[in-house]
């Protein structure tokens, strides 16, 4: 069966080479069998979504040559959908009030009788009382977490292998009433049929929090595939303030946006250097099996 991929930015700024890249491999991944890819416009959160960035996103993906297929999804409009989900869970006694802050959190993870991966919420308001949960809400409002009993998910990653994470009770919805992103990828995918996810290698260990919410709202199975970060000189992950990192600042450099796709598949090894091949002459030169899953570095121009 073909796969239906999808890539899914947020309107929160251009794109950098490291999403472009992303794009790149995913548009590469879904056509690669015959396959289709869709557009989402991850724009959950209003405060930090614009009409302009989500342009200049456009432009810039049409340069490269990437192009969508069917109905686009748009996250902004499916707030009431999100909040049914989040009924049905609070329902099946899945969800609890969580009043603490980041730094609470931190705190107690780190507290030397816990023994609970990085990051991971330590349940301080998993079995706090009625009145308990009353007298915290008047002082500050509650975030929605699903009661997932630590439970560690098992799944497969077709660049990565085998993967086993731990899963805690993570957040559903914000405290000030935004759904999750977690939640909202999850129903989106289904809503868009989307059996492949191409992404960043850096949201690997959030996968399982996926593969967790999919069983428990029944829904369908969907392939990962992670692929590796753009790095800058220093090694660390490539972000707008390492200089020419988006399609117009290179272009004000006299790079276009041709040149800019040949070294992105220089990069994958699907081109040698100073070609400058199309999306359409990359797809024969892709192996889904053989991309370099090392972080590709793009030095200063």
């Amino acid at each position: 069966m073909s796969s239906i991929g999808r890539y899914a930015p947020s309107p929160s700024g251009d794109l950098h080479i490291g999403n472009l890249r992303t794009a790149m491999l995913a548009w590469l991944s879904a056509h690669h069998d015959g396959g289709t890819l869709r557009l989402r416009i991850d724009d959950l959160d209003p405060r930090v979504s614009s009409v302009e960035h989500e342009r200049q996103q456009r432009i810039d993906l049409e340069l490269l040559g990437i192009t969508f297929d069917g109905a686009e999804l748009r996250q902004s409009d499916r707030s009431e959908h999100y909040q049914r989900t989040i009924d049905r869970l609070a329902d099946d006694g899945l969800l609890y009030p969580c009043f603490c802050s980041r730094r609470e959190i931190r705190e107690a993870a780190s507290a030397p009788h816990v023994h609970l991966p990085d990051g991971a919420y330590p349940g301080t308001c998993r079995t706090l009382s009625t009145a308990e949960q009353a007298r915290r809400g008047e002082d500050r409002p509650a975030a929605l977490r699903v009661r997932t009993h630590n439970v560690e998910i098992s799944f497969s990653d077709r660049n990565y292998g085998d993967q086993r994470e731990f899963v805690d009770d993570f957040v559903i919805q914000r405290n000030d009433g935004v759904p999750s992103y977690n939640l909202a990828t999850v129903l989106d995918d289904a809503e868009q049929a989307i059996t492949e996810v191409v992404r960043g290698a850096d949201l690997l260990p959030g996968t399982a929090r996926h593969v967790w919410l999919r069983n428990v709202l029944h829904l369908p199975h969907v392939d990962h595939a992670h692929v590796p970060l753009v790095m800058n000189s220093d090694g660390d992950r490539l972000a707008k303030r390492d200089g020419a990192v988006t399609l117009t600042d290179l272009a004000k450099l006299g790079i276009s946006a041709d040149a800019v796709r040949g070294r992105l598949a220089e990069s994958l090894e699907l081109a040698e250097h100073g070609e400058t091949p199309s999306m359409h002459e990359l797809l024969d030169r892709y192996d889904p099996g053989s991309i370099p899953l090392e972080p590709s570095v793009w030095g200063s121009v």
